[in-house]
């Protein structure tokens, strides 16, 4: 079967094939880190965490490249408001976000490059730029020439002079037009800043990208990926300034862009106030029913993120992961059925995914031979592993949060619940069951006993 994914670029589903048939390349722009990201952030790269997995399985290799943007005007206020030198904010937060991504099960690229290690691959793609008449140097500043491209605004679909009108940028007196964007400006002494042909100064936002993409994946790379947000004016300007770096060749062939989550209606955002963070959602639920409630909408699709959804996604874990209690000893191993696959090479369709597993679960349920029971264990534990769930014991799942003690006292209320209803003290077994119940506890009756699971 054949893999489709959906081109920004093109506004179609095309089928994919990479330039080097035995391993694509893949970029997706990672964090500025000047503080813990929140839950949207996470969206990317959950959901092209499980492309990269795809396209493990279907390539020999993969060159996958998520960034660190580690020079930033707000890193710079973070670390002036807290008194110390971007590299004490920017390493923390770095580390916190590579830690927060592992929480979700996100796999680490095989190339995570850091802006400030690439300030050389910036300044040397700036000076082709302003050689062959696509920038220019004004007042320490450099500035790329959107006149000099004439397919700007393609990725986007976006008027030029739409994009003047509407562009959210400072109309400063050395501009040649209002749309052309920093390369490079300058830095007072108490800012961070390289030594350059324009003087000390920091690269632009726009350019880190293009030149660790070149770096490490080459001039034309497969799969450029991001939020839709960053489609305008990121990944426009990104597109500009590197096919013009490198006479007219293509950037990326194709581009994805996933959705933006919605809090109650309006879309996540530091700038709005109205965000989750990873690092604390993490501690307070499952991480793995996070993951799951990311990847429970299409991924170009806006998701409403909410409490309840969450609850919904630990209640369905609680249901995959009972199913796997009850196929206990049950030796099997994981193989993604081609159902899991079929729905993944239809532009990541994690939605008609997560069905099937459910699909699955529900057979093995009312399995009764054991050859049944092996082989729908082994395709249920595939389609997890395909989506990156369902990889750790029931056991494990169902003691979250618990210690031994307390889980070890929950046990013993219901081996004496059980001990009346053999006893027939019914009265004693309803009062058991009401404690239980007010721990949380909820009780299931199988044919290898009672089990019990923590409430959502």
């Amino acid at each position: 079967m054949s893999l489709h994914l959906y081109n920004s670029l093109s506004r179609t589903l095309e089928p994919f094939a990479p330039a080097d048939p035995d391993c694509p390349t893949l970029y997706l722009c990672g964090p500025t880190v000047y503080n813990y990201v929140h839950i949207g952030n996470a969206r990317g790269p959950v959901v092209f965490d499980v492309l990269a997995a795809l396209l493990r399985r279907r390539y020999k290799a993969l060159k996958y490249a998520r960034n660190i943007t580690d020079v930033d005007d707000k890193i710079n206020a973070a670390a002036k408001e807290a008194g110390v030198p971007i590299s004490v904010i920017t390493d923390k937060y770095a580390h916190a976000y590579v830690e927060d991504m592992s929480a979700l099960g996100v796999q680490a690229p095989d190339i995570a490059p850091a802006a400030t290690a690439h300030i050389a691959e910036m300044i040397a793609m700036i000076e082709t730029l302003i050689e062959n008449g696509h920038a220019y140097a004004a007042e320490g500043h450099v500035l790329f020439s959107v006149n000099a491209f004439a397919d700007y605004g393609k990725l986007s679909r976006r008027d030029i002079e739409d994009m003047r009108a509407g562009a959210r940028v400072e109309v400063a007196p050395y501009k040649r037009d209002p749309g052309d964007f920093v390369l490079w400006k300058p830095s007072t002494d108490d800012l961070p800043g390289w030594t350059s042909p324009w003087g000390r100064g920091r690269p632009g936002w726009h350019i880190e990208c293009s030149a660790m993409a070149a770096k490490h994946l080459g001039e034309t790379i497969d799969i450029h990926a991001g939020g839709v947000d960053l489609q305008f004016p990121h990944h426009e300007n990104e597109i500009a300034q590197s096919e013009c770096a490198h006479g007219g060749k293509v950037f990326a062939r194709w581009w994805l862009h996933n959705g933006m989550l919605n809090f109650d209606g309006a879309k996540m955002s530091k700038s709005v106030g109205n965000i989750e963070r990873v690092h604390e959602l993490i501690q307070k639920h499952p991480p793995e029913a996070l993951r799951l409630a990311l990847l429970s909408a299409h991924y170009r699709q806006p998701l409403e993120w909410s409490d309840r959804l969450v609850d919904q996604s630990i209640r369905t874990l609680d249901r995959l992961y009972g199913t796997l209690r009850e196929l206990d000893g049950i030796e099997a191993q994981a193989v993604i059925p081609d159902s899991i696959e079929a729905a993944l090479n239809d532009d990541l369709n994690t939605p008609a995914a997560l069905a099937e597993i459910a699909r699955i679960a529900a057979d093995a349920r009312k399995a009764t031979s054991m050859e049944d029971k092996v082989r729908l264990k082994s395709e249920l534990l595939g389609a997890g592993l395909a989506l990156r769930l369902l990889q750790q014991e029931p056991d494990t799942w169902f003691s979250r949060g618990a210690t031994e003690d307390e889980d070890a006292s929950i046990q013993a209320l219901v081996d004496a619940r059980t001990e009346a209803k053999q006893n027939r003290d019914f009265a004693k077994a309803d009062a058991l069951r009401a404690q239980l119940d007010g721990l949380g506890i909820q009780l299931e009756d199988t044919p290898q006993g009672v089990r019990w699971t923590r409430k959502a």
